[in-house]
């Protein structure tokens, strides 16, 4: 296969990554709620990153429910698919210095790191959303962040992910008419 099938069979058996998405939804969610407690913020700061480990169980289970291969080893580019979310992982170690250094602007950091690591999934699946995003999701954070409480960007992160989604939906749908 060349490199375009190669796409092309990630984008329809992985459906854009679009439960890793969903899954997002529910890490958001739970941020949300951590940060509307009283706490002090270095708890809701050190909560807010137990928020994020449930995302591989939570986004493997929503792929069973919406029947996606959560796992392709047959094909090469769902390792780059790995290796741009394990990318990630060497940005938040920003967030770990920010989180003593600035701690109520730890949300925003990880917010920006989330959505600029969205970059390369926009090659791999052929998809604006996550083009758009990925410059999107970085400027509001820094823009929400700066200018209101952590909740407020937790809720706006929410509804980004809803409509990010949707979005992937219709892309998802219009790759199923093509076929």
């Amino acid at each position: 296969m060349n490199l375009e099938q190669l796409k092309k069979d990630c984008i329809k058996k992985q459906k854009k990554g679009i439960h890793f998405i969903l899954a997002s939804i529910v890490i958001w969610t739970m941020v949300l709620m951590v940060q509307l407690t009283s706490f002090p913020i270095l708890t809701k700061n050190l909560l807010t990153f137990c928020c994020t480990a449930p995302l591989l169980p939570i986004s493997f289970l929503i792929s069973k429910i919406l029947k996606i291969q959560f796992q392709d080893k047959s094909n090469p580019l769902n390792n780059l698919g790995i290796l741009f979310s394990a990318n990630q992982m060497i940005y938040l170690l920003i967030a770990m210095w920010v989180y003593p250094t600035l701690p109520d602007k730890m949300l925003m950091v990880i917010a920006m790191i989330f959505g600029a690591h969205l970059l390369p999934y926009g090659w791999l699946y052929n998809s604006k959303s996550y083009m758009a995003l990925s410059i999107i999701i970085p400027i509001l954070s820094l823009i929400v962040g700066l200018n209101f409480a952590s909740y407020i960007l937790a809720m706006m992160m929410i509804v980004i992910e809803i409509i990010f989604s949707v979005l992937l939906l219709f892309e998802n749908k219009k790759i199923g008419n093509n076929s």
